[in-house]
C-alpha cells in the first residue's frame, strides 16, 4: 500500500514512512493511494473473531509490506493487553435499536487508548528497525494527550511534546497528562484554545528550518496510522449486529472529524453501513458544513463536552479531498483558500456525495443532558458528556437500522457534568484511583510560534 497527501506534492510513502512522518510535507494529510476493499465473505468471516484478529484482518491490506502478520499480531495483541474489558471495545444494549460501543476501557478511560496504545507500539518497531529518534508533537482537547502520554511514555527514541489549552480541559483529562513524570513527557499548557495548540503544531510542521532540525512527527488524527486502527471498532461492532447481511448505523460525537472519518473509510472498504451521523455540540462547523454546505470558523464557545470544543476539524480535508475526486492540486488549493480566510463553500455535488452517507446534528447543553438523563434513568447506563451528545443524535435519527453510538469516555473524567445532568457522580475506576493525589508537572506558555519552538528545541533531540 501506497500512500498520497491530499495537497498532491509530498512524497508517497508506505505504511512505516506515514506512520513516522504524521504530517505530509506539503502541509496536507496522507490517505492510501487507493481503498482496500474486503468481500462480504470475508466481512462475515470476522464473526466470532477477538478484537486483535478483528484488527489483524482490516489492518493488514493498510500495511502492506511494512509489517509480517506475526509482528501485526504482536503489536496488537500487547496493545489491547492492557484494557480492562476482555471484548477490548464491548457492544451495551440500550433498547430495542440502540446500542452503546465503549471505547473507554483502556489505560486512560477515552476511545483514543484504542488507537493510540497500538501506535506506540507501531513507532518503537518502526524506530528500532530505523536507529532514528522521533520529536513527537501533538495538540490535544483533552483525550489525546494523555492516550498519546501513557502509550509513549518511557519509550526509547521518543521525545513528546503535548499542547494542551490551559483551563479548557477537565482536571481528570489535565492530570492524566501531567502526572506522568517520565523523562521524555514534556506537557505544555497554552493560552489558547485547542484550535490555537493545533495551528501551532501545523506551524512547526512547515516551518523548514525548524523542521529540518528535529526529525518530526505527530500522533493526532492527522497522523494516518491513528484513523486505521480506528476503522476496527466499526467492523467489530457491525459485524455482531448481523452484518454484512444486515445493514448498521453510527452515531459519532466528534469535533476534529477523526472518529467518524474512521467509520466512512469503513463505508469505503466495503462495510454494509446505512449512515453516519456526525454529531457536534455548539461549536457546530461540521453540522453547518454537512447540512448548508458552510465551512466556516467561527470563535469556540467553551462547552460541557470540551473535547469537540473545536472549530477548525483537520481530518475534514480527508473528507474533502475524496469528495472533489481525489485531486490533491485542487484539494490544496481549496485548503489554501480556507486557511486564508477561514471560510469555505463546498459545492453542491460534493454536498450530495457526502450526504448519500452522512447525516449531522447539532446538540445543545439542554439536548445533551436530556440524553444523559434518558439513558441513566431508562437504561441504566451512565454516560459522559460526549457520549450523550452522540445519543441525543442517534435518538433524532430517522433510520431503522441498527443504531451504534460511540461512547468515547468514561463519564467519570467528566464528574461534575454528569452529577449536573443526572444527579449521580461516577466514581474513578480502579485504573486512575490516586489520580487527584499525585504531583503534576508542566509549563505554562503564550500560544506564540516562537515560544513553543524555543522550549522544544530546548529539550528535543536534533537530527
Amino acid at each position: 500500500m501506497r500512500y498520497i497527501s491530499t495537497r498532491g506534492a509530498a512524497p508517497v510513502l508506505d505504511f512505516e514512512g506515514v506512520t513516522l512522518a504524521g504530517l505530509a510535507s506539503d502541509g496536507g494529510l496522507y490517505v492510501p493511494e487507493h481503498w482496500p476493499q474486503l468481500a462480504n465473505d470475508e466481512i462475515a468471516a470476522m464473526a466470532g473473531l477477538s478484537y486483535v484478529e478483528t484488527a489483524v484482518r482490516v489492518c493488514t491490506p493498510f500495511v502492506g509490506d511494512s509489517l509480517s502478520e506475526a509482528e501485526l499480531r504482536r503489536i496488537l495483541g500487547t496493545a489491547y493487553a492492557s484494557f480492562a474489558h476482555a471484548a477490548v471495545v464491548p457492544l451495551k444494549q440500550l433498547d430495542e435499536r440502540h446500542w452503546l460501543l465503549e471505547l473507554f476501557h483502556g489505560p486512560t478511560l477515552a476511545f483514543k487508548d484504542v488507537a493510540m496504545q497500538a501506535l506506540g507500539g507501531l513507532f518503537e518497531t518502526f524506530l528500532t528497525r530505523s536507529e532514528r529518534a522521533l520529536t513527537i508533537i501533538g495538540a490535544t482537547s483533552g483525550d489525546t494527550g494523555s492516550a498519546a502520554i501513557q502509550a509513549l511514555a518511557g519509550r526509547d527514541r521518543v521525545q513528546v511534546f503535548m499542547l494542551h489549552p490551559r483551563g479548557r480541559v477537565s482536571e481528570v483529562q489535565r492530570r492524566q497528562m501531567t502526572t506522568v513524570l517520565a523523562p521524555n513527557i514534556h506537557n505544555i499548557a497554552i493560552d489558547g484554545n485547542f484550535d490555537d495548540a493545533q495551528a501551532l503544531v501545523k506551524a512547526m510542521f512547515n516551518h523548514a528550518e525548524f523542521a529540518a532540525r528535529f526529525d518530526l512527527s505527530a500522533v493526532n488524527s492527522i497522523n494516518w496510522a491513528r484513523l486505521m486502527l480506528q476503522v476496527v471498532y466499526y467492523f467489530y461492532a457491525a459485524v455482531r449486529l448481523g452484518a454484512p447481511g444486515r445493514r448498521v448505523s453510527f452515531s459519532v460525537p466528534t469535533g476534529n472529524f477523526g472518529d467518524i472519518f474512521a467509520g466512512y473509510v469503513a463505508h469505503r472498504m466495503g462495510l454494509p453501513i446505512e449512515r453516519l451521523v456526525v454529531a457536534t455540540n455548539e461549536n457546530d462547523i461540521l453540522h453547518r458544513a454537512l447540512s448548508a454546505g458552510d465551512y466556516s470558523a467561527g470563535s469556540v464557545a467553551p462547552t460541557e463536552s470540551p473535547s469537540m470544543d473545536i472549530q477548525v476539524s483537520s481530518n475534514f480535508e480527508r473528507l474533502l479531498f475524496d469528495l472533489a475526486g481525489r485531486d490533491g492540486t485542487a484539494c490544496a488549493a481549496t485548503m489554501a483558500g480556507f486557511e486564508a480566510s477561514r471560510r469555505l463553500a463546498i459545492p453542491a455535488d460534493q454536498q450530495a456525495s457526502a450526504a448519500a452517507i452522512l447525516r449531522s446534528a447539532r446538540i445543545d447543553a439542554d439536548a445533551m443532558r436530556g440524553a444523559l438523563r434518558w439513558a441513566a434513568e431508562r437504561c441504566g447506563e451512565i454516560i459522559d458528556p460526549h457520549t450523550a451528545i452522540g445519543l441525543a443524535a442517534a435518538r433524532a435519527d430517522a433510520g431503522t437500522a441498527p443504531m451504534v453510538t460511540l461512547a468515547t469516555a468514561h463519564p467519570a473524567k467528566f464528574p461534575d457534568a454528569v452529577e449536573r445532568a443526572c444527579g449521580a457522580r461516577p466514581p474513578l475506576p480502579k485504573q486512575a484511583r490516586g489520580l487527584m493525589d499525585r504531583e503534576e508537572r508542566y509549563v505554562t506558555l503564550p500560544a506564540t510560534l516562537a515560544a513553543i519552538e524555543d522550549h522544544v528545541a530546548a529539550h528535543a533531540v536534533p537530527r
